[in-house]
């Protein structure tokens, strides 16, 4: 099954993880051997050869770089400027990665059908280039709204306009708050740019505001739901609901916290909470029932969004065995037009539809 994975911080895990894409995931474990910086050293689950592997031709790529007070417990920049020069140097590795034939971008409908093409073709994947969308998770680093366009012209598609904690145009996951006026602003420029709003990340108060003020295409790229784990991080039926009405397609993530109830960071593990890929399949089904159909989920893994196999579903070793959630959808009674929009198509006429 031809794969669209909605959520991949690559950047961050080649620039801030120090990991080179190129390798396959057996070789970035063993380049980490005796490393405890980060709680996922040697747990990898994403590399370029990987992505291969499991057939996912087109990813949602990011730039991430929040800005902070220097008295906050979130760690981030302490100017929006670094913030930008952070997610400049991250650009700097996609080009960088383009220039390798390892990626290639996707910025309208042409490009986007050409690599659909490429990757059906018939012939192995092992020499083509993913395909990536930028995106932009958490818009701190736009220091003013002028920088928007330069963005757009270097290919950024999409943005989220919070993270975790307060930010500068939206509060986020675990804050509160409606959007100033320069949140609305931002939303008006996105609009005028036909970037997508990503609403994932947004506090309740300012996704509500953020739908009513902005009449473009809307996405929730890596979302689950707070009736299954009940977390502001998630999103409640109504909320769910909502999106539905506004054509969105919401990509199911694989963090394990975000998956079953009361897991506790670093004492709860995948096998002791039973969080395999059907807690995965549980969350988007009840979005399709929801919806009445499955016309609305997609995959948005966040797969090495700073966690690795100590915190995702046992049962996935690498970002390939996402392969193994077809086999799921389709044991619980999943058509194969079903499978077809789940994986891909959903994306697919999202961005049809929404893009020139």
């Amino acid at each position: 099954m031809f794969i669209i994975d909605a959520h991949l911080d690559l950047s961050m895990n080649a620039m801030e993880w120090n990991r080179d894409l190129r390798n396959d995931v057996p070789t970035l474990r063993s380049l980490e051997k005796g490393m405890n910086d980060k709680p996922d050293r040697e747990r990898a689950t994403v590399s370029f050869p990987d992505l291969r592997r499991g057939n996912i031709g087109i990813v949602v790529a990011t730039q991430i770089a929040r800005f902070v007070k220097p008295d906050s417990i979130i760690p981030g920049w302490n100017s929006p400027e670094q913030a930008w020069a952070q997610t400049q140097g991250q650009l700097t590795w996609y080009k960088a990665m383009e220039e390798a034939g390892e990626i290639t971008p996707i910025t309208d409908k042409k490009s986007l059908l050409k690599q659909i093409d490429l990757w059906n073709d018939g012939t192995p994947n092992d020499k083509k280039p993913i395909g990536y969308i930028l995106s932009l998770e958490g818009a701190d680093s736009i220091i003013d709204i002028s920088y928007l366009e330069k963005a757009y012209n270097y290919g950024l598609r999409a943005i989220g306009p919070a993270h975790y904690g307060p930010g500068r145009y939206a509060n986020g996951t675990d804050a509160t708050g409606k959007m100033n006026q320069n949140g609305i602003d931002l939303l008006k420029e996105m609009e005028r740019l036909n970037i997508i709003l990503d609403a994932t990340h947004l506090c309740d108060d300012a996704f509500w505001q953020a739908l009513d003020h902005f009449n473009g295409p809307v996405w929730a790229s890596h979302n689950n739901c707070r009736s299954l784990v009940d977390h502001n991080r998630q999103y409640s039926d109504k909320m769910i609901k909502a999106l539905i009405s506004r054509g969105a397609v919401i990509g199911g993530a694989l963090d394990a916290w975000m998956l079953v109830p009361n897991w506790e960071r670093g004492v709860s593990t995948p096998q002791g909470t039973n969080c395999n890929l059907e807690t995965v399949f549980k969350h988007m089904d009840h979005i399709c029932q929801l919806a009445g159909n499955a016309n609305h989920i997609g995959i948005g893994s966040d797969l090495d969004g700073a966690f690795g196999t100590e915190q995702c579903p046992y049962d996935l070793n690498t970002i390939a065995d996402l392969q193994k959630l077809v086999l799921i959808f389709k044991n619980h009674g999943y058509s194969d037009e079903d499978l077809d929009k789940i994986f891909h198509q959903n994306w697919i006429n999202f961005l049809v539809k929404n893009w020139d």
